[in-house]
């Protein structure tokens, strides 16, 4: 007589695998509760508040020769500065214009690099560009995946800002222009600084001191905020 096998009797708990991490969700849910607020939360790396990935945006610096580029660049960065300086020779006197900037020792030859982080998750890596025009052959590489640009503008040499300004307007690259105002400068508002470059509408012009920090940063700021607000005009229309 073939022998009759009857199932075994169903387990109604679940598997050992589903039971273990049950309980370690459960763990989870209780440490979170009673954590100490003084202790932080651990992430995973590359990972912010929600678990996204942290963005890093480019931005240049862009102006005309001895206009604090390289002094913006520095004094904003939380890293030490990239410079690719080099003393100003008898060679360039009658090339590299000086007037107005006549203690200028030294000049950028190829570029600055430093890097700011605005928020958590948000940081800006900073290009400052070279400044005279046998050097713009640069520029396309610099621009290249750029969200927009700082124009720096000194009113004593207001004319020298227009290549940069020209520049952006060409490639549809956001821009501010930040007027870096030295000691002993005329100070003159932003509308009328708009009005002797030609600006396009909603061009932001602010005023800024390239030496300290805190003014820096709020003229990258600035930059975000008016290439954001591009941005979505441009997928809205």
């Amino acid at each position: 007589m073939a022998s009759v096998h009857s199932d075994p009797p169903a387990d109604d708990r679940a598997p050992d695998g589903a039971d273990a991490q049950d309980r370690g969700n459960a763990q989870d849910s209780h440490n979170a509760q009673h954590r100490d607020p003084a202790v932080p939360v651990r992430r995973a790396p590359g990972t912010v508040d929600g678990g996204d990935p942290p963005l890093a945006l480019k931005i240049l610096v862009a102006g005309g020769f001895g206009v604090g580029k390289t002094t913006l660049v520095g004094s904003v960065s939380e890293i030490r500065p990239l410079r690719t300086e080099e003393r100003l020779t008898e060679a360039g006197r009658g090339v590299d214009d000086t007037g107005g900037v006549e203690q200028k020792t030294t000049t950028t030859v190829a570029m600055d690099f430093g890097r700011i982080t605005i928020r958590d998750g948000l940081s800006l890596y900073l290009f400052g560009t070279p400044g005279q025009d046998r050097f713009w052959f640069l520029w396309d590489e610099l621009a290249l995946g750029a969200l927009g640009a700082v124009v720096l503008a000194d009113t004593r040499r207001l004319e020298d800002c227009f290549p940069s300004v020209d520049y952006f307007e060409r490639r549809d690259i956001p821009f501010v222009v930040a007027v870096n105002c030295f000691q002993g400068s005329r100070q003159h508002p932003g509308e009328r600084v708009a009005r002797a470059l030609d600006l396009d509408p909603g061009t932001p012009v602010v005023l800024c001191d390239a030496r300290e920090r805190e003014s820096g940063k709020r003229v990258l700021v600035e930059l975000v905020e008016h290439a954001s607000r591009l941005h979505t005009a441009r997928m809205l229309a």
